[in-house]
């Protein structure tokens, strides 16, 4: 049963269209390339229309799928990704299939079915066949020859690359024996710097020591020969009181001398030569007698019991000179000896040490 186009088709009956030519029904042309486009498959109650607007007619399931691989092959239309799946109802048209053309005179068909062809005959080129990277690039399958000399070109550049490596590691190897040597070079420069500079300091050291040990003995053999010189008033005596000891009993506020205690009579040696310069009696210290040496130093000896000298006289060292008494301002016998350097009375313990008498 025929119905208008604008109602659609149902079951398995022909599809008419306004111009009032049944789809498939005669051999009329001229064909055309037929794109199916949204508007053309736009659903109509449910169904979908299939039919040719522009004066052409419906093609069935076969003359579809070759248009689509047709334009497909040519570039015509998008992805199925692009677009939501469209479902197409299809009459039963195998009674018309001995109508239809050719594939290899559809436009678009015969270019692809040549192309294939040209590349199943490239297939027989010498030696070489075409294979398709992942990227989609083509990549050569060379021959033997052709696989030998690549081999020797790699061996070749792998040597090279070698023999960059080595030499790399001959230079980093040169380097780190120089770096250890300059660095052994300054270590053992320093060490000889140390090794001189301790040299150094033990030859100061024992200079030093040296002209210690020299300046000591010198002082020893001034000290014995002062010794020899100086002598101790008493042979025998008892430190009883220092100079610069504290008390009420001293005129000073303390005591101006070194007392040797002994008794009465003891006698009292020179204790270097001099020059008497006093001798007689002094009020609170009693007899008295002083001798200057020669550079001006001046020895006092008081409270003796007797005198043995005079003023002016010459003395030597170890002349008895007096005797040991308590005259004067005394609270028993000793002798009470007093140092005067210019002017100034000093400590006489001090200073008999300092000329080697051992008190």
């Amino acid at each position: 049963m025929a119905t208008p186009a604008s109602r659609g088709t149902t079951g398995h009956e022909p599809a008419y269209f306004p111009d009032g030519d049944q789809a498939f029904g005669h051999d009329e042309g001229p064909w055309e390339e037929w794109n199916p486009t949204e508007e053309s498959v736009r659903p109509v109650r449910g169904r979908h229309r299939v039919g040719k607007q522009r004066g052409g007619f419906a093609r069935s399931s076969t003359v579809l799928g070759v248009g689509v691989i047709a334009a497909v092959g040519a570039g015509g239309i998008a992805t199925a990704k692009d677009r939501p799946p469209v479902p197409i109802s299809m009459p039963d048209l195998s009674g018309v299939t001995e109508s239809l053309p050719d594939a290899e005179s559809l436009p678009g068909v015969g270019s692809l079915i040549s192309d294939s062809d040209e590349a199943a005959g490239a297939e027989d080129l010498s030696g070489v066949t075409q294979a398709t990277a992942a990227g989609g690039a083509p990549v050569a399958q060379l021959s033997g020859e052709q696989q030998a000399a690549s081999a020797d070109a790699g061996e070749a550049l792998r040597s090279r690359i070698m023999q960059q490596a080595e030499s790399k590691q001959d230079q980093a190897a040169a380097a780190e024996q120089a770096a250890a040597a300059d660095a052994a070079v300054k270590a053992a420069a320093e060490e000889a710097e140390a090794q001189q500079s301790e040299a150094e300091r033990k030859a100061a050291e024992a200079k030093r020591k040296a002209e210690e040990e020299a300046k000591r003995k010198a002082e020893a053999e001034r000290l014995a020969k002062l010794a020899r010189s100086f002598t101790a008033p008493l042979s025998s005596y008892t430190i009883s009181t220092v100079f610069g000891q504290a008390g009420s009993m001293w005129s000073s506020g303390y005591h101006t001398g070194l007392d040797f205690a002994a008794p009465t009579g003891t006698p009292i040696k020179s204790i270097h030569s001099g020059t008497v310069k006093e001798a007689g009696w002094s009020g609170s210290y009693g007899y008295r007698t002083v001798i200057e040496l020669d550079d001006g130093t001046e020895l006092a000896y008081n409270h003796q019991s007797s005198m043995s000298v005079s003023v002016g006289q010459e003395v030597k060292t170890g002349d008895v000179i007096g005797r040991v008494g308590s005259t004067g301002n005394s609270t028993g016998p000793h002798l009470h000896f007093e140092v005067k350097s210019g002017g100034e009375l000093i400590d006489p313990g001090a200073w008999l040490r300092g000329k080697g008498v051992s008190i």
